[in-house]
């Protein structure tokens, strides 16, 4: 789920008839449905209030809220209760002080009634945070400074998590309501902060030292200082000089003594080095030490190029400072500073059942390497037909290479490009030249090794998380975990700018988009519903139609973050018909199989007719269903029919819009896995996991694994009663993990992306 697709409220003036929403409870709606509404002109919104702990929307007057942007929401989100809540949203000189805040800001922070001084060592959530949301709220972790040492209640641990380092006892985890800036917010930008190198000024003089604290006596800021060297020439001492004399950095005595804090090149900078750049894994040459590139600059003491390396067993020196200087963070004992060119790429990750993935790339006829001179660009390889998804899939280390929390772009990279090629459009498409980078990354080092040896490396995936990285898309693509769907929309929109994949209609206004979020009301009746049921539902419930047929149809299932689920299993449809959830166009009456011209909403719930499709009628049928005492207050609407079939009605032999299932993302306990579709068979399935197992336990390196999964099969030949009888840890194989954990169903139209 992508927090940013969504708006974020809050609620500040009480419910008369609704008791369970209080003032100050945060709630949510989608983008899409909020544009919706508003071209509506809706007096109330269907918001999903996150204090009730489900999914359930409630229509609530907009007058009785105020948005909120979704870094407020996260600081409001982390305080206790309802009431807090709306006491701290008033305080908008707090909030947005607290926005200025970042790692290594000197605080205080209100503890039982006292102000202990600290610095930021964390910000981000709480993992004592239990709640069905991914929104967790933001805390803030601060390191106790000085006399106030030892008054915390953690080391940076929470709930066995390690959040930031410190000693036994000198960190707190709190919210910012009980955080100040210990400089004031104008000083913050070039204020130094402890740990920093300075230069100062006594006498006229010019010294260097380490920022220890930053204090405020009667009005004034004073840096205390650990000295380089004192008036004596002694090493060790301590000096406190007003702010004013104090400059971040070190400023060289002479222009020949460059002394001074270096920068960390760029990644991808150092292409001299076997293509080594920050985030490569690699190996030295002596000690037989392996880690990753933290760190690539050069050192004032030092001419050669230098990394810095987090290593994967202690066997390092620093936690990532060097004389005083911090380069990069890390644990204790796992920093070691080395010369680039005695770093290897980690052989562990060359596999050998994969080779060069360029030089095998004619090993496939049916695909072209080499570059056309003229544009220089390459081909796309041809996806796995079913015929060779046996001798190029199956196997362990197959597929692609799992690391550093990459499952999410592992599993929709292979879905999406294994064996389909309905978004090959985005490889080729003519780009940006900033963009086109991350594209030919894209298309030759991941799909076309995929197509043709059925393996990708990790560093080839990790490659193109440090080009998004680069690229500003986020801060935080090489190391955490993020849903797929954020994953896809950078890359599809904002990278390569593809047409937007679905067109919805809402009251004659179209919108794009291109994934969509299935959301139910509260009123839904479905317990075992099937993914067409679960479609039909959430357009009901919206009032949206398809303004044309899609290419490809990525849907999102009702469940938010990795806990809570809203039902227990889904049944795949294996086909989703659209032809009944399209604005335009001629459509069949459910009963008599006539031309239909109008649709009844109120009929869509009834038990009596069929448990999937729109409730569609011919004149004739829509007058006898509706003379029924119950239906008499039901209100039927005209279909938009092209004039060219008005009168003439229309054959019993009208052709269905189908899509076709493709791929299906499960997620279970934080990490994705794939199911594909390969061939036309119901057997016809595989089963993705780019992490199935580790070489040389904790440390080691993920071994991607692709295996058949036929029992998939098995169970969609089950009669609906069938299946709900199935308990999910009894069933065989991995067939439970696509029934019980589905998370993105992936739909193709064969015919209609040869025009895309």
């Amino acid at each position: 789920m992508d927090l940013n697709n969504y708006l974020y409220f809050i609620l500040t003036k009480k419910l008369e008839q609704n008791r369970l929403v209080s003032a100050g409870s945060i709630c949510y709606i989608s983008k899409m449905r909020y544009a919706i509404e508003e071209k509506r002109n809706s007096a109330k919104f269907p918001v999903i209030p996150l204090a009730l702990d489900t999914p359930l929307d409630y229509l609530i007057d907009m007058s009785r809220m105020e948005q909120l942007s979704l870094e407020v929401t996260e600081l409001l989100q982390a305080l206790p209760g309802d009431a807090e809540r709306l006491k701290w949203f008033k305080d908008t000189n707090a909030l947005r002080t607290a926005l200025t805040l970042g790692v290594g800001t000197p605080v205080t922070v209100e503890e039982e009634g006292k102000k202990l001084r600290g610095i930021i060592r964390y910000i981000g959530p709480n993992p004592e945070t239990t709640t069905w949301h991914p929104l967790k709220g933001t805390f803030f972790g601060v390191e106790l400074q000085g006399a106030d040492k030892g008054k915390g209640n953690t080391d940076g641990t929470i709930r066995y998590k390690k959040l930031f380092q410190c000693e036994k006892k000198c960190g707190l985890l709190v919210p910012f309501s009980k955080v100040r800036p210990a400089v004031p917010a104008s000083l913050s930008p070039s204020a130094p902060e402890p740990g920093d190198r300075v230069t100062y000024f006594v006498d006229n003089k010019c010294r260097h030292g380490m920022v220890v604290d930053l204090q405020e006596h009667h009005g004034k800021h004073i840096v205390r200082i650990s000295t380089d060297t004192d008036d004596s020439g002694n090493r060790g001492g301590e000096v406190e000089v007003p702010l004013d004399l104090v400059a971040k950095g070190e400023v060289p005595a002479e222009p020949e003594n460059m002394d001074v804090d270096t920068a960390a090149m760029e990644p991808d900078a150092v292409d001299l080095y076997q293509g080594l750049s920050v985030d490569s894994m690699v190996e030295v040459s002596a000690g037989n030490l392996k880690g990753i590139i933290r760190w690539i600059g050069t050192l004032p003491f030092r001419k050669e190029i230098m990394a810095g390396l987090e290593l994967e067993e202690e066997k390092g020196v620093t936690d990532g400072t060097i004389k005083d200087l911090r380069l990069f963070t890390c644990p204790p004992k796992r920093a070691l500073f080395v010369k680039l060119s005695s770093c290897r790429p980690d052989s562990r990750f060359q596999s050998s059942s994969a080779g060069d993935n360029n030089k095998n790339l004619p090993q496939r006829e049916d695909t072209k390497e080499e570059t056309d001179q003229n544009t220089g660009k390459l081909e796309t390889a041809l996806p796995i037909s079913t015929e060779q998804v046996n001798q190029l899939l199956i196997g362990r280390m197959k597929g692609i290479q799992g690391h550093c929390n990459s499952c999410y772009m592992d599993a929709a990279l292979f879905s999406l490009f294994s064996c389909s090629s309905v978004l090959d459009s985005m490889l080729f498409k003519s780009t940006a030249p900033q963009d086109a980078l991350i594209q030919r990354t894209l298309l030759q080092d991941i799909v076309n090794p995929l197509r043709c040896t059925g393996f990708v490396e990790a560093r080839h995936v990790m490659k193109l998380r440090q080009q998004l990285q680069k690229h500003g898309y986020s801060h935080s693509f090489t190391t955490e975990e993020k849903d797929p769907e954020e994953f896809l929309i950078v890359i599809m929109h904002h990278i390569l700018a593809l047409d937007p994949l679905l067109k919805l209609s809402a009251g004659g206004k179209v919108q794009e988009s291109y994934c969509y979020q299935i959301f139910l009301d509260q009123n839904h009746s479905l317990v075992l519903p099937t993914v067409q049921q679960l479609l039909e539902h959430s357009f009901h419930s919206a009032g949206l139609k398809l303004a044309e047929v899609p290419s490809c149809l990525i849907l999102q299932m009702p469940r938010f973050g990795k806990k809570f689920k809203m039902f227990d299993k889904i049944i795949p449809s294996l086909e989703l018909d659209v032809t009944d959830l399209l604005s335009e166009g001629p459509q069949q009456c459910i009963l008599c199989g006539d031309l239909a011209v109008e649709e009844c909403s109120d009929c869509f719930k009834d038990h009596v007719f069929s448990s999937t499709g729109f409730k569609i009628f011919c004149k004739p049928c829509s007058k006898q269903v509706h003379g029924h005492p119950q239906r008499r207050s039901h209100q039927p609407a005209p279909l938009d029919i092209p004039g060219g079939y008005v009168g003439r009605g229309v054959p019993h032999t009208l052709t269905r819009d189908k899509l076709e299932l493709f791929a299906v993302l499960c997620i279970e306990t934080s990490h994705y896995v794939s199911f594909v579709k390969y061939g036309p068979n119901s057997h016809d399935w595989i089963f993705f996991d780019s992490m199935a197992d580790r070489q040389g336990e904790r440390d080691g390196f993920n071994i991607p694994e692709v295996h058949f999964c036929p029992e998939v099969g098995t169970y969609l030949e089950m009669t609906p009663a069938e299946l709900a009888n199935q308990v999910p840890r009894d069933m065989k194989g991995v067939a439970k993990r696509l029934f019980c954990d589905a998370y993105m169903y992936l739909y193709q139209n064969t015919s209609m992306y040869l025009y895309r």
